[in-house]
């Protein structure tokens, strides 16, 4: 892999990483791989691909929100980490919170945070609608990458969100998920306030943010149950 080349398509970002972020980013992918032999953490294992589908894919969030001047971001159904293990690296002054349904990848994601002394992260082990119910507008930002519908992570992630934070949704076909949404953005009292596509550097792979406001308090029934909220979505 030709890390300079990297690093020169991360800097285009506006981001400028330092020797020792560098250094964790490397250990990540290590502990990433190995981990990998033994649980279903991602399909992408050639280094290239992850630093480029997984780490710059992360970090591209920068596009659409200045993370220099946020504090609390949630990152629900973070998976193996992304991106809220690779924000907590390079954006240190951000508090993260890593919200994720399966405990084999919560501990993975403690395993990490302890190896690569991120004070900054923490793991929790939760269904994030039920996660919001007992932090309600707690966090700055929410994002959520590739998880679900967007209709459904509104709902999921709404209480969660301060009075005038944002949700980021960072998906492939922004078009096709924004003219879903209008009656959820009704109920929920939300409004988009910017959508971005971009093609990922050296795969020619379609991307898409999308940012949407939380505008006042959520109604106390939202989010509903888990089950009702897949079958009738918003």
């Amino acid at each position: 892999m030709d890390k300079t080349k990297w690093l020169e398509d991360i800097k285009k970002l506006g981001i400028n990483i330092n020797e020792k972020q560098l250094e964790k980013l490397d250990a990540f992918y290590n502990m990433l791989i190995e981990k990998n032999k033994v649980m279903n953490l991602t399909a992408i294992t050639d280094k290239k691909e992850v630093y480029y589908k997984h780490f710059y894919d992360s970090l591209s969030i920068i596009k659409i929100v200045n993370l220099e001047k946020q504090n609390k971001l949630c990152d629900f159904g973070s998976g193996a980490g992304f991106p809220g293990i690779i924000l907590g690296i390079i954006f240190p002054n951000l508090q993260i919170t890593l919200v994720e349904a399966q405990l084999k990848r919560v501990n993975f994601l403690n395993e990490v945070i302890e190896k690569l002394d991120l004070k900054n992260i923490e793991a929790i082990h939760e269904r994030i609608e039920d996660y919001v119910q007992k932090n309600e507008e707690k966090f700055d930002i929410i994002i959520a990458r590739a998880v679900a519908k967007l209709s459904i992570l509104l709902e999921w992630s709404v209480k969660g969100l301060k009075i005038n934070g944002s949700f980021i949704a960072m998906k492939t076909d922004s078009k096709q998920e924004i003219s879903e949404i209008k009656n959820a953005l009704n109920i929920l009292n939300m409004k988009i306030e910017k959508s971005i596509d971009f093609i990922l550097p050296e795969y020619e792979a379609k991307r898409c943010l999308i940012s949407i406001k939380k505008l006042s308090k959520t109604n106390k029934k939202y989010p509903r149950k888990y089950s009702e909220i897949k079958r009738r979505p918003l």
